[in-house]
């Protein structure tokens, strides 16, 4: 269903996401920040994720670009993991251990769903590629838009 504040933290729910990717091809830029005021992107050309009944699996992510490196691709084809609702592959229950939903592997270079200014290794705000596991960003965006032919 999506939470939070729209002028703040907010997270718009995947049945949302899931409906806004399932019909048109859409694109995504993340965009990260540090709390020194560094900016780093990255755009993926291609992005989506399945409905409920394949547990919202990020099963489209296209070519990534920008300077912060790709950290997602690792969670490409995984479904969506929460403390109660285990689909990473590690023997680990990685949403319960790293504090936050996401798209666990085993168990991940991303987590733009961990605890605000967390450091410890992994369960912050993380994006392997732009400043490693044990910081935590002071800003993380999702941006989708339909792709441009």
């Amino acid at each position: 269903m999506g939470f939070g504040n729209l002028d703040g933290e907010f997270f718009l729910g995947l049945d949302k996401i899931h409906a806004l990717t399932a019909d048109y091809s859409q694109e995504l830029l993340v965009i990260l920040e540090d709390f020194k005021g560094i900016e780093a992107f990255e755009t993926y050309d291609r992005f989506g994720i399945s409905d409920e009944d394949e547990q919202y699996a990020l099963n489209t992510l296209g070519k990534a670009s920008g300077s912060a490196g790709d950290s997602l691709e690792y969670q490409y084809t995984m479904k969506f993991s929460t403390f109660d609702r285990k689909n990473d592959i590690s023997s680990l229950n990685c949403a319960k251990v790293y504090t936050g939903g996401w798209w666990y592997n085993s168990c991940h270079w991303s987590h733009l769903t961990g605890t605000y200014n967390d450091t410890g290794n992994g369960k912050g705000v993380n994006w392997l590629q732009f400043r490693g596991h044990d910081y935590s960003l002071k800003r993380a965006i999702m941006l989708i838009r339909p792709r441009s032919k």
